[in-house]
């Protein structure tokens, strides 16, 4: 009878005759044991650095900056200002306002968009009749020109508009776009509601990877459709929900064109004014690009703690 040998204590020395473990090369430890893949994920890579990558670089130059856009070729004195832009930017009661403004729509835009979308997203999926119809439905607001949209809304929502005749004394005065405390919801509203296909269609490619075993077992023990949706569809899809928070509050950081055209450049008074706008008013209408780029870096880096704490808190250990 053969008997198996013990593994060798650990610290001993290699057994004779066996070659020492090499290391792989230098090129296999950066690209990895594929490097072709980088071939192929080039293009994309080069579009990011230049696209995204290098201005941002080039906007955390510019914001220490006292800068100016001038002719090219010409040569003009851009002043080294250290931190008086960002000094600037959290004393500036304009920029104040606006990061509010958009922080009451995060408040507003975000629990909705993630919500409604689920809520419709679990309907839709378990419907069998007019299920492409309605998910078509869904989805064409949101592949819509903003400016044909906005037209209606502007119709609808005016002072004399088909929502305040339906209201009565109800409508409130001023109107909703040029109300300061209605401005920003309403804005919030139409956004939840233009892009809400998008994220419909993202939480039905979720509830197609949940078993259908889980909704059958619990069924068996007795669970009904509320207990099923809370206990089966919502861990189920978590993933995607991460996705759809991160996707909603990077666009509503970057929220532009419907303060900008819903009410006339961020009125009344600033209370739509987002910081993206203001960022445009700044750098562009006013001739200050490196203030302006002091507001985006302060935006990049609170969208940066607020995705990570939307990571950590609801995307759990993954």
């Amino acid at each position: 009878m053969s008997t198996l040998s013990a593994p060798p204590a650990a610290g001993t020395a290699p057994a004779a005759g066996t070659a020492p473990r090499r290391r792989p090369p230098l090129v296999r430890r950066v690209l990895g044991s594929n490097p072709l893949g980088w071939l192929f994920a080039a293009p994309y890579l080069i579009f990011v650095l230049l696209i995204f990558a290098y201005p941002l670089v080039y906007a955390v130059y510019i914001s220490f900056f006292d800068y100016f856009f001038a002719a090219p070729g010409a040569q003009v004195t851009q002043p080294f200002v250290g931190l008086q832009n960002y000094v600037q930017v959290f004393t500036d009661p304009a920029v104040i306002q606006s990061f509010i403004n958009v922080g009451i729509f995060l408040i507003i835009n975000v629990p909705l968009t993630v919500v409604l979308s689920l809520v419709l997203a679990n309907g839709l999926n378990s419907i069998t009749r007019f299920r492409t119809f309605l998910r078509v439905s869904y989805y064409v607001p949101y592949v819509t020109a903003s400016v044909a949209i906005i037209g209606v809304w502007l119709f609808l929502f005016n002072s004399t508009g088909l929502v305040n005749q339906i209201l009565g004394p109800l409508a409130p005065n001023p109107s909703w776009f040029v109300n300061p405390v209605l401005a920003m919801p309403t804005i919030a509203i139409y956004v939840t509601w233009k892009q809400l296909g998008l994220y419909i269609l993202l939480y039905l490619a979720a509830l197609q990877n949940v078993p259908r075993e889980l909704y059958e077992s619990a069924a068996t023990d007795g669970a009904g459709r509320v207990r099923q949706f809370f206990s089966v569809t919502v861990p189920g899809v978590r993933p995607a929900t991460v996705l759809v928070l991160l996707l909603a509050t990077i666009t509503g950081a970057n929220l532009f064109t419907e303060p900008y055209l819903l009410t006339g450049g961020g009125g009344p008074d600033g209370h739509s004014t987002s910081p993206v706008l203001l960022i445009y008013q700044q750098g562009i209408q006013q001739g200050h690009p490196g203030y302006a780029a002091a507001i985006g870096v302060v935006l990049v880096i609170l969208v940066l703690i607020i995705g990570w704490l939307q990571n950590r808190f609801a995307g759990g250990r993954d």
